[in-house]
């Protein structure tokens, strides 16, 4: 054999042998699904979690980490959240992170329930106390219950049981260090990567009472992302949204109350305000926001019988700034109203009733506009229903009119009663029967 064919036989055999040792390695790096569990705990992030779970263990990942940065939320849906961790059979990672996250009420439920709890630097964890709808500390067999509940989770995984029933009772928060030092979590890592190699090896309880030790160093970390549909409404329930809409609800609805017949403003006036009241069901309201943003709605409105600038939008002004300041619990420091949201909400609000709600009652009190009294007592004809807005036509022109008398049929004649502005208020001219001639050379 010569020399240069043994050479090129001994490089093929080396590249074979470096395939064999190189390919297989990466072919069987291991994959972590990553879930985000990012704002608040409401059931689309529920339904988010569940299915991902599941869709982890049809495709074999080696776990599922989650990463959390929440100020809390719904208690049924931080339940079925940590249903869907106890009952996986795949290992789950809970991961405060990105550094400034946190992991506040309901994430402190979720953290407990994990296999395996970590915190990035620069976080916390805790304030865990139950709040309802209307801000108000809920009646004492909730908090008993959701005590029992979290002891009973941090037992499971023997974390500091006295720790958390202090996080309810008294809605204690802590930062990461300070977790670790007192057993509330299992490890501090920097990143998502180091997480996996520090706990790659590590035995970890899965569904069913079964362990699992956990092969995780150098996952390849496959993000799982919450669907178009559920993201666009899981944004929209955030404690800035909600003060929004709580305003905007209210301008509709007083747009309607000087425009009555208009329909939209009206329904999208009452859907905001519905937004406004779920989100705050979904976090930790306070009682005196929810008291001082009702105040400041009561003070607009007492502007509508003085339209302008006066004591009354100078009061909604001031209570509505504090009111937004002190809407959600302190404790959870992320879960506020940002100033720069609540500013400009109230200027809109005192431009809108110093200037557009007083121009609209000005309106109203107008006399009707010039030339359209020579209409009065006119006849026409409906041109579209009345009911009781339509169309009539009159003096050989179409006109907006409304009727004084009830729902009125195309065709219907009808008299000019009134003029509103440029609207006609119309009434049906009554039937009459045809006479009956008399016949030739008198009576019979």
């Amino acid at each position: 054999m010569s020399p240069l064919r043994r050479t090129l036989g001994l490089i093929g055999a080396l590249a074979a042998s470096f395939s064999l040792l190189v390919l297989p390695a990466h072919a069987q790096a291991p994959t972590v699904t990553e879930l985000r569990l990012s704002g608040v705990v409401d059931p689309f992030m529920a339904n988010y979690v569940r299915g991902g779970i599941q869709a982890a263990d049809s495709e074999s990942a080696a776990a599922v980490l989650i990463t959390i940065d929440t100020p809390g939320g719904l208690d049924s849906s931080m339940r079925e959240i940590i249903k869907s961790v106890l009952g996986s059979r795949v290992p789950v990672i809970c991961y405060v992170w990105p550094e400034g996250a946190r992991a506040a009420s309901a994430g402190t439920f979720i953290m407990m329930g994990c296999p395996v709890a970590a915190m990035a630097p620069a976080t916390n964890i805790g304030a865990a106390h139950p709040v309802g709808v209307a801000g108000a500390i809920e009646e004492q067999k909730v908090t008993n219950d959701a005590v029992a509940y979290i002891q009973s989770l941090a037992d499971l995984r023997g974390r500091n049981a006295q720790w958390a029933r202090t996080a309810v009772i008294d809605s204690v928060s802590i930062p990461a260090q300070e977790a670790l030092r007192i057993n509330v979590i299992d490890l501090i890592a920097p990143s998502e990567q180091a997480l996996l190699n520090e706990i790659n090896g590590r035995t970890v309880p899965v569904a069913g009472g079964q362990t699992i030790t956990l092969n995780t160093a150098g996952a390849v970390i496959e993000v799982r992302n919450m669907g178009l549909g559920a993201r666009i409404l899981h944004t929209l329930l955030t404690p800035d949204f909600a003060f929004i809409f709580f305003y905007l609800g209210l301008g509709l609805i007083i747009i309607e109350l000087l425009h009555p017949g208009l329909s939209v403003p009206g329904i999208l006036g009452l859907v905001s305000l519905v937004a406004a009241f779920v989100t705050f069901g979904l976090l930790p309201v306070q009682l005196i926001g929810i008291a001082l943003l009702l105040a400041s709605a009561l003070f607009f409105l007492i502007e509508l019988k003085h339209p302008g600038l006066g004591v009354p939008t100078v009061g909604g002004a001031v209570t509505l700034v504090a009111g937004g300041l002190l809407l959600f619990n302190p404790s959870v420091p992320s879960a506020q109203v940002r100033l720069w949201v609540i500013i400009p909400v109230a200027g809109l609000e005192v431009l809108f009733f110093g200037t557009v709600v007083n121009a609209a009652l000005r309106a109203r009190h107008m006399p009707p506009a010039m030339g359209l009294e020579r209409l009065i007592n006119r006849e026409g004809t409906v041109q579209a229903d009345l009911a009781p807005e339509g169309v009539v036509l009159v003096a050989s022109e179409e006109w907006s009119a409304r009727s004084v008398a009830g729902p009125l049929r195309k065709g219907a004649r009808v008299r000019v009663v009134g003029v509103d502005r440029l609207r006609l208020d119309v009434e049906p001219i009554a039937e009459q029967a045809p006479a009956v001639p008399e016949p030739e050379g008198g009576k019979t």
